[in-house]
């Protein structure tokens, strides 16, 4: 091998795992995912032959064209999450009332399994948002510093405990010290601190 010799990109799997976990995460993959699985079995059973041994066993009840209709909104509504976020809020909602609606209508919604299955997918539709980039606050929280941004309390440099540290100055200029002739109240939102 020389030094001109190009470096063999990544293999084409592994290319398209990359693509399908960049997809994946700039939406709800998951609601989706079980919203769909939810409303497979809701679906399915009302219209299912079942056989144990010689005996058939046949599911279907009068309700069985809501439960096709409960069974497909799902479906639908699982693939609108994934591929129109902006509806996720929307689609969650309507798949937690589908998925009671089912518990009446469609055999204990699909043998509690479809039921349970759109419900987590509708509350997880619900819940999710967008993530940030990671370049828009510029990577990782700085050390020392709160969730939001807000810092506290510095961390302690490392080194020997009988070395001296950075002498203690209680207020800064701007601070609202009193030197300033500002009040905390009036810098920390109306809060009174100390």
């Amino acid at each position: 091998m020389s030094a001109e010799t190009p470096v063999q990109s990544a293999g084409t799997f592994t290319r398209l795992r990359r693509r399908f976990r960049d997809w994946r995460g700039t939406r709800p993959f998951w609601a989706g995912l079980l919203t769909i699985l939810g409303g497979v079995p809701i679906a399915y059973f009302p219209y299912a032959t079942l056989k144990l041994g010689t005996m058939s066993l046949t599911m279907a009840t009068t309700a069985g064209a809501g439960s096709l209709i409960i069974g497909v909104l799902l479906i639908t509504l699982g693939l609108t999450m994934w591929f129109q976020q902006a509806t996720r809020v929307f689609a969650g909602v309507a798949s937690i009332i589908l998925a009671l609606v089912s518990l009446v209508v469609s055999n204990i919604g699909g043998f509690i399994i479809g039921f349970l299955l759109a419900m987590l997918g509708g509350a997880l539709a619900v819940s999710w948002a967008p993530g940030k980039a990671e370049g828009a606050e510029g990577g990782r929280h700085k050390s020392g510093r709160g969730p939001a941004g807000e810092g506290a309390v510095e961390p302690t440099p490392q080194g020997a405990s009988d070395e001296p540290g950075p002498p203690h100055t209680p207020y800064e200029t701007g601070d609202g010290g009193p030197d300033d002739g500002v009040r905390s109240e009036a810098r920390n939102g109306g809060y009174r601190v100390g």
